[in-house]
């Protein structure tokens, strides 16, 4: 079997893998940084944790008032709040091949508890730095790190690409004992 893990959202993630031909049993994506296992087998995930909606909400008024951009995730698009509708997201969407939905206001709008946000800055990184140390000094439940200069990953805790293929290799050996 296979393992494609990448930082990637779900739907892209598993984009990629077809058009690699990696989409048949045995094979599995990890996504969204390592908070996210779908298995080609089952045709379904098999892992997920989540951040919560309270806590992604606590990060998009903090980017918010320091002017960044910030995204999140459902099952089919990157979302944006309207004053997030910019060139950022569009400039992520061609990248991953994903479309992005605004939504009003992530108080009322998120409907399932997040992946992953992602604060976005493709000038400057003294915004995404201060995000950074906000995030680790105010939200114990997340981690954050630059997957490169323009991106700042915001994950559940303890979640990262190895933390996940460790997750998938006992998930694999302990069906093998069965």
């Amino acid at each position: 079997g296979v393992i494609i893990t990448t930082g990637r959202p779900l739907k892209s993630a598993l984009a990629q893998a077809k058009r690699l031909g990696l989409d048949q049993p045995g094979c599995y994506t990890i996504a969204y940084n390592g908070a996210m296992v779908y298995d080609w087998s089952k045709q379904d995930k098999v892992f997920q944790r989540a951040l919560t909606i309270p806590s992604v909400i606590r990060v998009f008024e903090k980017a918010n008032e320091i002017g960044e951009h910030i995204q999140t995730y459902d099952s089919f698009d990157v979302l944006v709040e309207h004053r997030g509708d910019d060139e950022a997201v569009r400039r992520y969407c061609k990248m991953v091949s994903m479309t992005h939905r605004v939504i009003d206001d992530v108080h009322t709008d998120l409907r399932e508890d997040p992946v992953k946000c992602l604060v976005i800055n493709y000038e400057k990184k003294d915004g995404l730095e201060k995000m950074q140390t906000w995030i680790r000094e105010n939200m114990e439940e997340m981690d954050c790190f630059f997957s490169c200069e323009q991106f700042l990953e915001v994950v559940p805790k303890g979640m990262n690409k190895g933390e996940a293929v460790k997750m998938l290799c006992k998930l694999l050996a302990s069906s093998a004992r069965l």
